[in-house]
């Protein structure tokens, strides 16, 4: 029984030479932040340096859907034309209103989904929230929102789409001939600058 109440907490010795020897060492590597050869494999600690790199964050110019940004209608009776948001109801439908200044784009004050209308690039800027028709009419014009929008490249692409879509048979076999000329041009000046790459 003695013996048994002497290797309680042991005070000297080997066995207390080997914790204090394992303290020391694990305080040793994490001030010093070095592997060391002699310490045990379960208490070594890896030196890992973290250089702070020159980051220039920007903000990410993320279409929101916000008040006085302008959506383009999908589905619906007013699929294909422009209005801008006036209110957010909730997180799936807006109030839009789109006082265009040509009759036939106008689109009445009507409750949106999202999932039916495509966010642009403009907006109205300073835009009141729950701004009647004669403020919204106002900023539309001020800001050239028509012109702008008739500029731009999903416009124009919308625009050549349609055109094509109303041709007539002769009027596409028109553009087929004109198109196989515009190809025979290309292939004829490719194949002189290809000759005289060659003579020289």
């Amino acid at each position: 029984m003695s013996k048994a109440k002497g290797v309680g907490p042991a005070t000297s010795g080997p066995l207390s030479e080997t914790c204090v020897g394992t303290s020391e060492i694990r305080k040793a590597d994490l001030d010093n932040s070095t592997l060391s050869t002699t310490t045990p494999r379960h208490i070594q600690t890896r030196s890992t340096k973290f250089a702070m790199a020159d980051i220039d964050v920007k903000l990410a110019s993320w279409k929101l859907v916000e008040v006085g940004r302008l959506v383009l209608i999908r589905r619906g009776p007013f699929a294909g034309k422009l209005a801008a948001i006036v209110e957010i109801v909730d997180h799936r439908r807006v109030l839009v209103d789109g006082p265009s200044g040509e009759e036939q784009k106008i689109v009445p004050r009507h409750v949106l989904p999202l999932a039916h209308a495509t966010l642009t690039h403009f907006v109205i800027p300073q835009l009141p929230r729950s701004a009647g028709t004669g403020p919204v009419k106002k900023l539309w014009a001020k800001n050239e929102i028509d012109g702008k929008w008739a500029k731009s490249g999903f416009a124009q692409k919308t625009e050549r789409t349609e055109r094509r879509k109303n041709l007539t048979d002769f009027e596409r076999f028109k553009v087929l001939r004109l198109r196989k000329q515009a190809r025979y041009e290309v292939q004829k000046s490719h194949a002189k600058v290809k000759a005289a790459a060659a003579k020289s």
